[in-house]
């Protein structure tokens, strides 16, 4: 089992914004990783962005540039 650490955490309103996050953060070069949202958050969709803390800025403007919308983010234990 992996130990848990402080990530950001993405989620998003539909599967199809999730893919699209993926599909963006590699073409431009931005880490993180695809996860299933964690039990203590609820989202419109099971599928969430995973990056680290100090990538938050970096991901709003590749979001921004890329036109995809987040749920929200939050920081928590994964």
């Amino acid at each position: 089992m992996r130990k848990k650490e402080l990530k950001l955490v993405v989620t998003f309103h539909t599967t199809a914004d999730a893919m699209a996050m993926e599909k963006a953060c590699k073409k431009h070069g931005v880490p993180g990783r695809i996860i299933p949202v964690p039990r203590a958050i609820s989202a419109g969709c099971g599928l969430s962005w995973c990056a680290e803390p100090g990538d938050r800025e970096q991901m709003k403007e590749m979001m921004a540039k890329a036109g995809i919308e987040e749920e929200d983010m939050h920081e928590c234990m994964v």
